[in-house]
């Protein structure tokens, strides 16, 4: 009878401790699902692993942050800043990237369905063996881009400007290219099967179509 107190006591304890746990909180934005942190300060920070699905960090600099694996599943990234940010086997389906800035990012094998980055810059960022089919790409730079084994079918690529991008063994079945600019892009080895090339800048490509009119 006089342990009984004592394992109640325990028992209240870690009830107490588990109502009092708060989650990861960086410059007052709050590291959780659905959380609001519009152009918060998060340069360099450590966020693998973490779910930050259809969070709202529209603006929000994101320079050299560490969100490798993380969940961004329908996140709103609207003109925020990752440069040099690493985002390898990262989740961003159906997320908005617009006009988002990810010069020299590393964005390997990222999970990228659907998701959504007319204008944004991929200039020198590495998205080899990312899988982006459906993703909008439409008018985004992505000058001397790593895209070797990329999944683009059915992506749109309308005006982009690929100029110098290695897109060696990618899939561009049905992808949409016209009027973008491969101007000494490489495509050796990749699936063209159905892809819209018409009007595209094709000077200096390697592995483009022959096909269509320049």
């Amino acid at each position: 009878m006089n342990y009984l107190p004592l394992v109640l006591l325990t028992i209240i304890a870690h009830a107490n401790a588990d109502d009092t746990e708060t989650p990861l909180t960086i410059n007052g934005c709050i590291i959780a699902e659905s959380s609001q942190c519009p152009g918060a300060d998060l340069r360099g920070a450590k966020l693998a692993n973490q779910d930050l699905r259809k969070m709202n960090l529209s603006g929000a600099d994101l320079r050299d942050a560490d969100l490798r694996h993380a969940r961004l599943d329908l996140a709103n990234l609207e003109k925020a800043r990752l440069q040099s940010a690493n985002l390898t086997r990262a989740s961003l389906q159906q997320s908005n990237l617009r006009l988002a800035d990810f010069t020299g990012a590393t964005l390997k094998a990222i999970q990228g369905w659907g998701l959504f980055a007319q204008g944004a810059q991929f200039q020198r960022a590495d998205l080899s063996a990312a899988y982006l089919q459906f993703a909008r790409l439409s008018g985004a730079r992505l000058h001397n881009a790593n895209l070797q084994a990329a999944d683009l079918e059915m992506a749109w690529l309308s005006k982009a400007d690929l100029k110098g991008a290695d897109l060696r063994d990618a899939n561009l079945q049905e992808a949409k290219l016209g009027e973008s600019n491969l101007e000494q892009a490489n495509l050796s080895g990749s699936r063209q099967h159905y892809g819209n090339f018409q009007g595209a800048n094709m000077q200096g490509c390697t592995g483009c179509p022959t096909s269509w009119d320049q």
